[in-house]
């Protein structure tokens, strides 16, 4: 389905049906991580829905807008194969018909992380949602945590202007060597895939030492950014922030009393390829582990 109209009729639709709508936003490309993700939505409800949707107004001049990987067939197919109720994939002219204006920033959580190297990433992806979000109207939703700072956006904009969705964040799933399921890895040559993994160890090493006991803030990042910093090409941030806020936690994390969490996150380059990770210490079980459902 294309229309986007027709795509609100059609979770109207089964919502006057006494159907529950489960939606999966995409880009396309898909993968085990995404097929996680729609196993879990057909867990919350009986009425799925996927859209495949490379959305230009979220990569920046000198991103991969026009190389992102792209396999329509192939992702129908996998959907199909899962059950998926209903594929919703729009031309570009469709989600910004001519003359659109609107844009829907979320301030602050936008700032550090990956705002700081990626402007205007995250309007971008928060005007397309709300657009998504207002044609499928009240559903379940599921992102993935591997876009961890994304998906708290989400969850503030959501907050924020009241929309009819329940986000869960689903874990990340990674490949059995631990390296983190994307769409971008498609692009890693085998050495850069081997290097890739530098990301996972760093993580691991961070929660290793926090299950021990470490609960100062730059000896937990200097130990994962010891990792990367072995296999990147070039190191946007290796960085430990609060989980809620983003913002840096001091100089222990929660004071080094119990319930303490940080986030650990990263985000390098190897070779041309962009890639994130992370880990929630004093929540998540030890990175590296193979997620599959």
């Amino acid at each position: 389905m294309k229309d986007p109209i027709a795509f609100r009729a059609a979770c109207d639709e089964a919502r006057r049906s006494g159907a529950t709508v489960g939606f999966v936003p995409t880009m396309g490309a898909l993968h085990s991580g995404h097929l996680a993700l729609v196993a879990e939505a057909k867990r919350k409800a009986s009425f799925i829905v996927v859209s495949i949707f490379v959305n230009p107004t979220q990569f920046g001049p000198n991103e991969d807008f026009v190389h992102y990987p792209r396999d329509f067939v192939g992702d129908l197919q996998k959907l199909t194969d899962q059950g998926v109720d209903l594929v919703f994939a729009p031309e570009p002219s469709a989600m910004y018909p001519e003359g659109e204006q609107t844009r829907v920033k979320v301030h602050r959580l936008t700032d550090p992380l990956c705002g700081a190297f990626r402007p205007g990433h995250f309007e971008g992806v928060t005007t397309i949602v709300a657009k998504l979000f207002a044609l499928s109207g009240p559903a379940v939703v599921v992102f993935g945590k591997k876009d961890y700072q994304q998906l708290a956006v989400l969850r503030k904009m959501v907050r924020d202007l009241f929309f009819p969705i329940d986000l869960i964040g689903h874990p990340i799933v990674r490949e059995a060597d631990g390296l983190a399921m994307s769409s971008r890895n498609v692009y890693l040559s085998a050495d850069e895939r081997a290097r890739a993994l530098g990301l996972s160890r760093g993580l691991r090493a961070a929660w290793s030492a926090f299950e021990g006991g470490e609960r100062r803030t730059e000896t937990l990042r200097a130990l994962a950014l010891r990792e990367v910093h072995a296999v990147a090409d070039r190191i946007d941030y290796v960085d430990v922030v609060d989980p809620v806020d983003l913002m840096p936690p001091g100089e222990r994390i929660d004071g080094g009393g119990a319930g303490a969490k940080a986030l650990v996150a990263i985000a390098c380059h190897i070779g041309k390829t962009r890639l994130i990770d992370n880990v929630v210490l004093g929540e998540d079980p030890v990175p590296g582990a193979a997620v599959t459902s």
